[in-house]
């Protein structure tokens, strides 16, 4: 009887053993993100003998999808040495394929293994690199290709990494969705969520208030490196973002050719927008953009009467109101017109259904850019384009500066004294008294879009 006892004990203590044994396997070799302790000098080396197969795997599925961000010489160059980077007039992408990427958070520094190249690289990874105001708001990222001796890993991870900067710009929705949104869009969404991000310059905010879009490229939590620190391991790396033009994507230069309405259609499903086409709308709503800064509507309430004559609910968009993209995402996309002064509260286009109609108030001076920012992106949005240029008896200037004044004579002449000059008068020191009749035709014309 002792014996049996003892046998059985024997037996289930085994048993145990071997659950035991085989939870620790499975949890070591099926999460995403690895811890290593003692196992850090096999993954420096990474001879293989380290989850080869899951390496393997992740090679085979990560390689075509980093070398579809290359093209011409930079692809020959990627399939040679395992390193690219790319330099445009607004951004600059390095893309590497190697198997290991070594990415110090603490230093910002990427190294990469090579016998027969040696490579010293910065990068500034946020597509506004000819502004010098906003990439002083962006850190460089060091990349090390060569044979120099590379520090060990405290993390593996088994997809690429994506570094880029939330910094430049952000702040200003424009910025956010033209700098960094229709980006990451661009250069990650054919990788179908499989990669990390590590966002340098990090702003908890910024993150926070773009986690739909996110969650939706990536399917792991955000990297810090400040506050992270560690060393990881990636199968390749972005370090960069690829950019078109304002709020533009050349479907040509995208993997898999994803156009505007494909970018639209990402941004429904992030934010669960139901309305696709502005048919589905049964009742004519108007949202117009509420500046309280500068180019305000100094008689927004008789432009609402206007409106409401027309037969249109009326929603007037605050900026604390349109802060919250949650929210408010589901407002733009439940209306039909979008009115607003040329202005970062326009982007909010991006959210219309198919078929609406965007009117931007074009204020005194500001004809290059309202056209460059937003009248020629709205038509391959699948939206319809209506301009009211205002004369210069509906701006603030002509009673402050007179008729005869370059200001209003002569806008070329103050935007030849430099940016800053022309900003000061035009983007900062102007508001809008409307000519309610002309409105009242403009908005006609607007209604006809929509078959009212």
């Amino acid at each position: 009887m002792g014996k049996e006892s003892n046998r059985l004990l024997l037996g289930a203590t085994s048993a145990v053993l071997l659950l035991l044994i085989f939870f620790l396997y499975a949890a070591f070799f099926t999460s995403d993100v690895t811890p290593f302790d003692s196992w850090k000098h096999k993954l420096s080396n990474w001879n293989g003998s380290l989850s080869s197969r899951k390496v393997n795997k992740g090679v085979e599925v990560a390689e075509p999808l980093l070398r579809r961000l290359v093209r011409g010489e930079n692809q020959i160059q990627l399939k040679t040495t395992g390193f690219s980077c790319y330099s445009e007039l607004h951004s600059e992408v390095c893309v590497t394929n190697k198997p290991l990427v070594i990415v110090d958070n603490k230093a910002l520094t990427a190294y990469l293994q090579s016998s027969n190249v040696q490579v010293k690289h910065m990068v500034r990874p946020y597509p506004r690199k000819e502004d010098e105001t906003a990439m002083k708001q962006v850190s460089p990222v060091q990349i090390l290709l060569g044979n120099a001796t590379s520090p060990t890993c405290d993390f593996n991870h088994d997809v690429p990494a994506v570094v880029f900067s939330s910094g430049g710009f952000t702040g200003n929705l424009f910025h956010e969705f033209n700098e960094l949104i229709i980006p990451l869009f661009i250069t990650c969404h054919h990788f179908r969520s499989h990669l990390q991000f590590v966002i340098i310059d990090f702003k908890p905010w910024w993150v926070k208030k773009y986690s739909h879009i996110l969650t939706h490229l990536s399917r792991f939590k955000v990297i810090n490196p400040a506050k992270d620190g560690a060393i990881h391991c990636f199968l390749g790396a972005i370090i960069g973002l690829k950019y078109h033009d304002n709020l533009a994507l050349n479907s040509t230069d995208i993997p898999k050719g994803y156009s505007m309405f494909d970018f639209k259609q990402f941004l429904r499903e992030s934010y669960n927008l139901k309305i696709e086409n502005v048919l589905d709308i049964k009742k004519p709503v108007f949202v117009l953009i509420s500046r309280r800064k500068t180019r305000m509507f100094l008689n927004e309430d008789e432009m609402v009467g206007v409106m409401e004559e027309l037969g249109f609910r009326v929603v007037v968009a605050t900026a604390n109101q349109m802060s919250n993209l949650d929210k408010f995402s589901a407002v733009i996309n439940s209306c039909n017109v979008l009115v607003g002064a040329h202005g970062t509260g326009l982007t909010n286009a991006l959210f219309l259904p198919a078929g609406a109609v965007v009117v931007q108030v074009v204020p005194l001076g500001l004809d290059w850019a309202s056209t460059n920012y937003y009248g020629g992106a709205v038509a391959e949005m699948g939206l319809h384009y209506v301009e009211y240029k205002i004369e210069p008896e509906e701006s603030s200037l002509l009673d402050k500066y007179g008729p005869h004044d370059p200001v209003i004579a002569d806008p070329m002449s103050i935007f030849l004294q430099g940016y800053n000059a022309a900003r000061a008068v035009y983007v900062d020191g102007q508001n809008i008294k409307i000519n309610l009749v002309r409105l009242r035709e403009t908005l006609m014309k607007a209604k006809k879009f929509l078959g009212h």
